[in-house]
């Protein structure tokens, strides 16, 4: 008896967008302190809640994004593994992107690439380019996983370096961050596994980078909570399918109630954002 192998991410995530017909991740920030009072005396409070999140909201994701600092500064690590695994077992068409940023040389890199996908059983791992193609080479012969590389963030101090101004040899500028996009998708995406982390709160930047790499995928953060427009994003970014964006939500979607509806609560919310996307696409 044979057993068909687990198709690749990239394969996963565009049967999820055209299957499920949703755009959104869920990105999955466990806050303790933020957890209803049913969970003050739970031991294994961030796994629960987090897998009451993921069992409310499976039927409208097209992924899940576990922050992996979430886990570790509370300890949590094996709670991420079973989480992850969890995922794994109940909806094996849903992809899980761990939200690490790892970035290194040599060695290090190769273990970086193994705690995401060996240890954890990731499907896809961000990662941080700035160390140049060797930081992320290990991340990138796993031609069956993803690599989501940073490239314009969502945060206020993006622009301190990713807009710093690059000119070639004929006196032609560019900022950094369309840099970073050409680079990544003419020379490092032998594969077809790479992606790029392009901020909600950028649509013009958006609309740059999509001009640049063509139907490469964007993990988008930066709604919800951080502010980001959902229309600007889809009319800037989506392809020409209406398809391309991994658009993430986090705190709008785990904290949208603080009682015992909190499950409930969560799924109403990514079904909203998923429904206000899909008005757009």
């Amino acid at each position: 008896m044979t057993t068909e192998p687990m198709r690749s991410f990239m394969d996963r995530l565009r049967d999820r967008w055209e299957r499920a017909d949703t755009l959104v991740c869920v990105g999955l920030d466990p806050e303790p302190a933020k957890f209803p009072a049913k969970f003050a005396h739970d031991p294994d409070a961030i796994f629960h809640f987090c897998r009451d999140i993921v069992d409310a909201t499976a039927p409208y994701v097209c992924a899940f994004k576990p922050q992996i600092a979430h886990f570790a500064a509370a300890h949590a690590e094996e709670a991420l593994r079973m989480l992850i695994l969890h995922i794994g077992f109940r909806y094996p068409d849903i992809p899980v992107i761990l939200d690490s940023k790892r970035g290194d040389i040599g060695s290090t890199a190769q273990h970086y690439a193994a705690e995401a996908f060996d240890r954890y059983g990731a499907d896809a791992a961000t990662v941080n380019p700035y160390l140049g193609r060797d930081s992320v080479q290990p991340f990138l012969d796993r031609a069956d996983k993803g690599v989501v590389i940073l490239c314009r963030t969502s945060n206020p101090g993006a622009g301190d370096l990713q807009d710093m101004v690059l000119y070639d040899k004929s006196g032609a500028g560019r900022p950094l961050y369309q840099h970073v996009a050409e680079k990544i998708a003419r020379d490092w995406n032998a594969h077809g596994n790479c992606a790029l982390v392009v901020g909600a709160t950028w649509p013009d930047q958006l609309r740059e980078v999509r001009a640049i790499v063509g139907d490469m995928p964007f993990l988008v953060p930066g709604v919800g909570a951080q502010g980001g427009d959902v229309e600007a994003v889809v009319t800037n970014a989506k392809t020409a399918d209406g398809a391309g964006l991994i658009v993430s939500s986090s705190r709008a979607i785990l904290y949208a109630s603080s009682d015992n509806d909190y499950a409930e609560a969560a799924a109403n919310a990514a079904r909203a954002l998923r429904d206000e996307i899909n008005r757009y696409r």
